[in-house]
């Protein structure tokens, strides 16, 4: 086929999905229940990912999704006539989310400190305690569709670690305004529609959140160097670093990690700077000794990003324990950053909570 017959089916297929977006809209609209869900079925995977951006946490942007999802079949007579529901569902979850965010002693508490402060003022991530991964099983499903607009926009530097803690520490409106114009790709009138303000008020917080982002977000090194097989390299740095876990040698984690990195675990709201300091941490924890237990580890990924789920087993027990995930961000080659989870976010990466001895042996494999 050539290049006009490619463009002309793609055109098809454009009309044909809109023209279905359409149709369905009207069966909402007049209280087709059936068809209510189908829509939610088919945006609710997007919907998550841009609460879970909103909020920074999976459980509270599952909340944020039922809400939105509740609110747009309860006041469905509001759908204007011919429009599709989409850009809607977008506007009642943005609404979920801002209100959650105002609901939130925490959230409303931080958005108001960085309303107020300078663009240059220090980054505050110990600061965003109610971080939470997500599992790349929710990112990349097993057979996205085409008419899915996140399965484009969806880029790793918009979904890891760093750049969710930074968002958050944006303003409500500015977040919003960032993620539906940098991040989906909304034009300026859209995004001012949603947000029910006038085009140069989200324009202005648009310059406002991409100076934030410019000079609070770390500056990131390539993953690995040029010319190496990223797959390969991954998995021997991951290999290294179970290794180095279940045989509890520290003195093997000093090549995996860079003298300068970090180390968080909300949500506590310390941070721990630099390869010794987190070393030092974890040896004062016991890491290594009778008392704190024998390690098994299993491979995952969150957020796009190479994931470790740790289980211990203790002495006198036969039974290995969830016990920490981490997510670790690589730069050239090693680990810069270590975000330490506790067990309560195992379920939503299917892991089980707990693992026979002879289960846990054979986890590393």
């Amino acid at each position: 086929m050539g290049r006009n017959g490619e463009v002309e089916m793609n055109a098809e297929q454009s009309m044909t999905k809109s023209a279905d977006a359409i149709s369905l809209a009207g069966a909402v609209r007049a209280g087709d229940e059936a068809a209510f869900n189908t829509v939610a079925v088919r945006h609710r995977r997007e919907l998550l990912i841009h609460c879970y951006r909103m909020l920074g946490s999976l459980q509270d942007a599952e909340d944020a999704v039922q809400d939105a999802l509740l609110r747009a079949w309860k006041y469905r007579e509001s759908l204007k006539e011919g429009a599709p529901v989409r850009p809607r569902l977008y506007r009642v979850a943005t609404n979920a989310c801002l209100d959650a965010i105002g609901h939130d002693p925490l959230r409303s508490a931080l958005a108001a400190k960085s309303s107020a402060d300078a663009p240059g003022a220090p980054l505050a991530p110990a600061e965003v305690t109610w971080l939470q991964p997500i599992p790349d099983a929710i990112l990349e499903p097993t057979a996205p569709r085409d008419s899915e607009p996140e399965t484009v926009v969806l880029t790793r530097e918009t979904i890891e670690i760093a750049f969710l803690t930074v968002i958050q520490l944006l303003s409500p409106q500015q977040r919003a305004v960032l993620i539906l114009r940098d991040v989906l790709g909304w034009s300026a009138k859209e995004t001012a529609e949603l947000l029910d303000v006038s085009v140069a008020a989200a324009n202005s917080a648009l310059q406002r959140a991409r100076v934030t982002l410019r000079t609070k977000l770390p500056s990131r090194r390539p993953e690995w160097p040029a010319g190496t097989d990223a797959s390969a390299a991954e998995r021997e740095l991951l290999r290294r670093y179970v290794e180095a876990c279940e045989k509890a040698d520290i003195s093997a984690f000093e090549s995996l990690i860079r003298e300068d990195a970090v180390s968080r675990m909300p949500p506590q709201a310390e941070v721990t700077l630099g390869r010794e300091a987190i070393l030092k941490l974890w040896m004062d924890a016991g890491f290594g000794s009778e008392a704190f237990g024998d390690l098994r580890c299993v491979i995952t990924r969150a957020n796009r990003q190479p994931a470790v789920a740790v289980y211990v087993l203790h002495s006198g027990d036969t039974t290995y324990r969830a016990m920490a995930l981490d997510v670790l961000q690589i730069e050239e080659g090693i680990i810069a950053e270590v975000v330490t989870f506790g067990p309560e976010v195992f379920p939503a990466f299917a892991l089980p909570l707990t693992m026979d001895s002879e289960g846990g042996r054979h986890a590393r494999h």
